[in-house]
């Protein structure tokens, strides 16, 4: 129905930027919610952000906000993450996920839809 497609992801300087994009295919991501979530080597799926359909809201989980940014270009069919302020700890697998409830934006487990991930390496 949708699938997404990460690029961007790289090695990168702790305090460095890097900019993730999630290309939607299939179906408008107009139609759902957009998270970004990230998994480190032998750690638990966790959330990052997540924005609404419209991009009025966004939701940040706490160690991140303020570095990070989500953003969504319907017309573009495209969802972003701004990672400014890297450190170390940011260094995971950052995967794009959609879905279509309203409710439960950083549970990893309501969302239906998820792309192959891209790696952020930080260097401390």
């Amino acid at each position: 129905q949708v699938q997404l497609a990460e690029s961007g992801g790289g090695l990168v300087q702790a305090g460095g930027s890097l900019r993730l994009s999630c290309a939607a295919s299939g179906r408008s991501i107009s139609s759902y919610v957009m998270g970004w979530f990230r998994q480190a080597p032998g750690k638990a799926r966790e959330f990052a952000a997540a924005i609404t359909r419209s991009g009025s809201n966004t939701y940040y989980r706490d160690s991140v906000k303020g570095r990070f940014t989500i953003s969504r270009d319907n017309a573009k069919n495209t969802v972003y993450l701004q990672l400014n302020s890297l450190k170390s700890e940011d260094t995971a697998v950052y995967y794009c996920a959609a879905h279509n409830r309203p409710l439960g934006l950083g549970d990893v487990s309501q969302y239906d839809y998820w792309g192959q991930g891209t790696q952020v390496t930080v260097s401390s």
